[in-house]
C-alpha cells in the first residue's frame, strides 16, 4: 500500500505542477506579491495531496519565535524535498537561495525564477559569497525573508552536514537576524526517494539570533547549536 500511495502522490504531484506552472508564468505583468501568492498555492495543493495520498501530516513548535515585525534570514535543516514546500505555509514571503542553473530547467525553472531567488554560482565560492550578501540584502531590505539550507545539500536522518557560512555572512554584514529550523522530515519523505511513509513530521522553530556584535563565524556556531539541539528533542 505504501508504495501505491507514494504512486498516487508521484502522479499528482505531476499532474499538480503540469497545470499550475503555465498559469504561474501569466502573473509576470503582476507584482512579486501577486505572483508569491499565485506560487503558494502550489505548495499547499502539494501538501494537501501528500497528506491524502500517503498520511504525511505536521505539527510547529516554536511558531511564537517568529517576528512580526522585522525581516529575517530563515536557515533550516536539510533532509527531505518536503521543507521546499511546507515553509511557505509557515513563514512570511520568502525567497531560496540556490544554484543559478536551476533557473534554465524549461517552465519549473522560469516559473522559479519569477519568485526573484538569490541565484548563485557555487563553482565560484568567493563570488557566490557576494552574490548572496549583494542579492539577499536587496530582498530583505524590501522585506522578503530568505531562505537558506547552511548545509548546502540535503543529509539523512542522524547525520550532520557541515554548516557553510554563506547565511551566517550574509546576517553579519546586513544586520538581518536568523530564524533557525529543525524538523525530521527525512523520516517519512527520504531524500530522493519515492517512497513516502505516513506519519507526522515534526518542525522547530528555534529562538531568534541577532547577529549584532557577532562575527559570521560565531553565527554559524548558534545556528548549528540550535538546529541540532532542536534534532534531539522529544516531539
Amino acid at each position: 500500500m505504501i508504495v501505491l500511495r507514494s504512486l498516487f502522490f508521484f502522479l499528482g504531484q505531476v499532474i499538480i505542477t503540469l497545470v499550475h506552472t503555465p498559469f504561474m508564468l501569466l502573473t509576470l505583468p503582476f507584482s512579486f506579491k501577486v505572483r508569491y501568492a499565485y506560487a503558494r498555492l502550489w505548495g499547499k495543493a502539494i501538501l494537501f495531496w501528500l497528506r491524502i495520498t500517503c498520511g504525511i501530516t505536521y505539527t510547529v513548535q516554536g511558531a511564537e519565535h517568529i517576528p512580526t515585525d522585522q525581516t529575517a534570514i530563515i536557515m533550516c535543516k536539510h533532509q527531505s524535498a518536503w521543507e521546499t514546500i511546507s515553509l511557505q505555509s509557515v513563514f512570511p514571503p520568502q525567497v531560496w537561495v540556490l544554484k543559478r542553473v536551476l533557473l534554465l530547467i524549461p517552465l519549473f525553472g522560469w516559473a522559479l525564477a519569477m519568485l526573484n531567488p538569490v541565484s548563485i554560482d557555487r563553482k565560484a565560492s568567493r563570488k557566490a559569497i557576494e552574490q548572496i550578501v549583494e542579492q539577499g540584502k536587496q530582498r530583505l531590505d524590501n522585506g522578503i525573508w530568505i531562505v537558506i539550507f547552511p548545509e548546502g545539500t540535503r543529509v539523512a536522518p542522524g547525520q550532520r552536514g557541515d554548516y557553510h557560512r554563506g547565511g551566517a555572512i550574509l546576517a553579519e554584514r546586513t544586520g538581518y537576524p536568523v530564524v533557525p529550523v529543525a524538523h525530521n522530515a527525512g523520516e517519512f519523505w527520504p531524500r530522493n526517494s519515492f517512497i513516502k511513509k505516513p506519519g507526522v513530521i515534526e518542525m522547530h522553530i528555534g529562538a531568534l539570533i541577532p547577529p549584532e556584535g557577532k562575527s559570521a563565524r560565531q553565527i554559524i556556531a548558534e545556528v548549528k547549536e540550535s538546529i541540532e539541539g532542536m534534532m534531539t528533542e522529544p516531539g
